[in-house]
């Protein structure tokens, strides 16, 4: 069994802007749960003990959170990096945390997934390889957002291809994150270099004659990385086509929504399809939130509509804000929009 995990949280989530202003990617919540918390579960429950992350961007606020009074049970310990030095630059920094360990897992912290850890590590051990990605099918036509993996029948990579276009793209299997090592790999990172699994280590296992496995997931995997992304997991998680502990999901006519704790709401407010509510938040009267992902502490006045949206933490809520099905309203934290607010 494996005791020891790595996650990849030093990433900064541009592509989250303005979501990630005040808040590091690995925190962002789906259903009012961090990212992070749901992968932390996930790693204790498979029998993981002590995990250590690397921390780049707003580093104080994931370091604050597992370490003072955690919300997930488990040995936590941190490396800070001053600059970035890739996903296996960010891994050799931590080589000193393995030192006592054959094996461990590195998981990238933007990652949302079902994925049977217990099984990845089975095949992991029986392959006898220096390395296991999990792999997952995507649509042909979404290939090019994604890292694909061209691999044989007995599931070892032959060929690694980086973003392809539809025409190009050899598989529709692509890297999830979600990676067993030996500890020979640390042989093949330089130490002080910026340094990319991807672009760098498995070419170079490649050129070496190591075999690298595969382990295909055939359960939910969601990169959170983007807007639109983040905004599908969510619903996902709604439709429980992903697990998430302890979602209190409820259904009401035509809408499934959650509520946080400790929310101020109206009766006469209106959910219509899919709805996330955080904790802290005061909604007032005669109010419509429809396909909505309220964070924390926000405050909605009366009479409000809000559509197709996602609204940051602390954020007040004072004129009606409506996106579109296929291009959804982004207000950062801490924003007031009241009747001057320009669509």
């Amino acid at each position: 069994m494996i005791k020891k995990a790595m996650v990849m949280a030093a990433g900064v989530g541009s592509r989250l802007d303005p979501l990630t202003q005040d808040l590091p990617k690995p925190l962002v919540p789906v259903l009012n749960k961090p990212v992070m918390d749901i992968l932390l579960e996930k790693l204790k429950a498979f029998g993981v003990e002590k995990v250590i992350a690397n921390t780049h961007y707003l580093a104080e606020k994931i370091q604050e959170r597992y370490t003072k009074n955690s919300p997930v049970d488990i040995d936590f310990s941190f490396i800070h990096e001053d600059s970035l030095s890739g996903t296996a630059g960010g891994v050799k920094k931590c080589e000193f945390f393995f030192d006592d360990v054959d094996d461990f897992i590195v998981v990238s912290a933007d990652g949302l997934h079902d994925a049977d850890l217990d099984k990845i590590v089975k095949s992991h051990y029986e392959s006898g390889c220096i390395a296991t990605m999990a792999t997952v099918a995507v649509d042909h036509e979404e290939v090019h957002k994604y890292g694909v993996v061209v691999s044989s029948n007995e599931h070892n990579v032959i060929e690694f291809q980086e973003k392809p276009s539809t025409q190009e793209a050899k598989s529709n299997f692509i890297n999830t994150g979600i990676y067993v090592f030996n500890k020979r790999i640390f042989d093949y990172i330089p130490e002080g270099e910026k340094y990319d699994f991807a672009k760098n280590v498995f070419p170079r296992l490649l050129e070496a004659g190591e075999k690298i496995n595969t382990y295909r997931i055939y359960s939910y995997w969601s990169d959170i990385g983007t807007i639109d992304q983040y905004i599908q997991s969510n619903k996902d998680a709604l439709a429980r086509k992903v697990m998430i502990p302890d979602p209190n999901i409820m259904r009401k006519y035509e809408s499934v929504y959650t509520v946080g704790h400790k929310c101020l709401i109206d009766k006469s407010v209106k959910f219509s399809q899919s709805v996330v509510v955080g904790n802290n938040c005061n909604i007032g009267k005669n109010v419509l939130l429809e396909n909505v992902i309220l964070w924390d502490n926000a405050i909605v006045e009366d009479n409000v509509v809000l559509k197709n949206c996602v609204i940051a933490n602390n954020a007040i809520i004072k004129a009606s804000v409506e996106g579109k099905d296929e291009n959804w309203e982004i207000i950062g934290p801490n924003k007031v929009i009241d009747i001057s607010y320009v669509k």
